[in-house]
């Protein structure tokens, strides 16, 4: 029997698909720790002291470094030193920056000489919220780095095969990371920090975490060797990956194309809407569902990331041999809305659990809808050459929302429940759960849903103008 000869080691679908498995995983770890402290932000109030204020600025701690210029620096490191080099950069930020964050919340940096100085200024926000906020900026540093990294990979070792399957399975397996947190890092914080911590702790699910961005990192340069045989059988020099070289100026002709803006704009619209979310969803269904305990609030809204990882690589699939991406923008951006309105109206009105999961996984298939249409688009209206830039400046773009959307919503929440009886109780009684109304920060993510609707559909009429290929299938016949 003759062995089948391949031309490159892409096209031998194991190599590829292990390839992808090995950078998904990475991101993997890295979404798990961008969530660990979403599903116990009650636990970190009792705790720490963190008021909603002080979580949501804590949380915009991941994008504030990248919305002050890293990331466009990214995509030149990027497109300048290679996947590679890059990949490596990114995780090695992600664990350093998890590495202080640890510290931030753990109980012996309480009372050092470090928390004692961190304390004395911007009282309002406790000593661990900063420490923990600044490994976060670093973490953030790293992860999204690490996102476009993965999406140039993706798109270089899947070219003209199934990129957007790859790309929506690269998702899936992501989200997955954080439907496992939201479902251990309570139990976590129970079970694993009373016998080691000897209580209930947040530390706990943090460590556990950190260990696993180490195995991220280690996975990641295994898939540097497969990479770098690939780039010798390409005759391509380790940091280059297109015959025309990458220049500086380039990142002005991606910022005057217009088409650009308005991939950009819906990003940061969808985004915003879905990822500070997250940082509030368990507590939002505690509060909105009533007699709940963090714990079961979780159960409820691990089932948003299955919802999207479950159908994405169907829509990848589709994707790559039917077409209709502008389409699928424009229904996920619907089900978005809709969403919102039903957490923000109905949930509060029946506190239905039966609802509150049906509307969970509704939320995770708009999830999977834009983000499967929206990346392999990119390439597509966008030259090779300064692709990772391109996707750098989308990433940015994005995390400007991702940076304020949560400190926004966080003062919202506060201010928005000053004269709540229900809140004004529970905090004079010192209670571990604070029962906020959530109404208004879900009509301001609704409002982001219909911005991004409009966009969606003005994309999609461009692409019937321009003939962009957003509607065209990805596979070549």
């Amino acid at each position: 029997m003759t062995e089948k000869i391949y031309k490159f080691i892409n096209d031998n679908p194991v190599a590829r698909w292990s390839a992808l498995i090995l950078i998904a995983l990475m991101m993997f770890f890295g979404y798990m720790f961008v969530d660990v402290m979403s599903p116990i932000q009650a636990l970190v109030e009792a705790e720490r002291g963190w008021d909603p204020s002080a979580f949501g600025t804590y949380a915009a701690g991941e994008y504030i470094l990248n919305v002050c210029g890293f990331l466009i620096l990214a995509g030149i490191i990027l497109d300048k030193m290679g996947i590679r080099f890059t990949g490596t950069l990114s995780a090695s930020l992600m664990l350093v920056g998890a590495v202080i964050k640890f510290v931030g919340i753990s109980d012996w940096f309480q009372g050092t000489g470090m928390h004692e100085w961190l304390g004395s200024w911007w009282v309002s926000m406790p000593a661990s919220a900063k420490m923990a906020a600044l490994g976060f900026m670093i973490f953030g540093c790293g992860c999204e780095m690490a996102g476009i990294t993965v999406s140039r990979a993706i798109a270089k070792w899947f070219e003209g095969k199934e990129m957007a399957l790859a790309m929506g399975l690269e998702m899936a397996i992501a989200r997955v990371g954080v439907f496992a947190i939201f479902s251990i890092s309570p139990w976590l914080a129970a079970k694993l920090g009373t016998s080691v911590f000897g209580k209930e702790t947040i530390v706990a699910p943090v460590a556990f975490c950190t260990v696993l961005l180490c195995i991220g990192l280690i996975f990641f340069l295994v898939f540097c060797v497969l990479d770098k045989k690939f780039d010798k059988q390409l005759g391509e020099q380790s940091t280059g990956e297109s015959e025309e070289e990458f220049k500086i100026s380039d990142v002005g002709t991606i910022l005057t194309s217009k088409t650009f803006w308005i991939v950009a704009l819906l990003c940061v619209l969808y985004y915003s809407a879905i990822f500070p979310f997250q940082r509030y969803g368990a507590n939002m269904l505690q509060c909105n569902i009533g007699d709940m305990t963090a714990q079961q609030a979780s159960n409820i809204f691990r089932w948003f990331p299955i919802g999207a990882a479950a159908i994405t690589p169907f829509l990848g699939n589709f994707l790559d041999r039917k077409g209709k991406g502008a389409t699928m923008l424009i229904f996920g951006a619907m089900l978005l809305i809709v969403c919102h309105l039903v957490f923000a109206f109905v949930l509060p009105a029946t506190h239905s659990k039966l609802i509150a999961y049906v509307t969970i996984v509704v939320l995770g298939i708009s999830f999977a809808l834009v983000p499967a249409a929206l990346w392999p688009s990119v390439p597509k209206i966008m030259d090779p050459r300064y692709l990772g830039s391109a996707y750098s400046l989308i990433f940015w773009v994005q995390n400007v929302g991702l940076c304020f959307v949560p400190m926004i919503i966080g003062n919202v929440l506060q201010s928005s429940n000053a004269n709540n009886p229900a809140v004004i109780q529970a905090k004079a009684a010192g209670a571990e759960f604070i029962p906020y109304d959530y109404t208004t920060p879900l009509i301001i993510f609704a409002s982001f849903g219909v911005a991004a609707l409009l966009i969606a559909l003005y994309l999609k009429a461009m692409d019937k103008k321009q003939n962009l290929g957003l509607e065209e299938p990805n596979i070549k016949k």
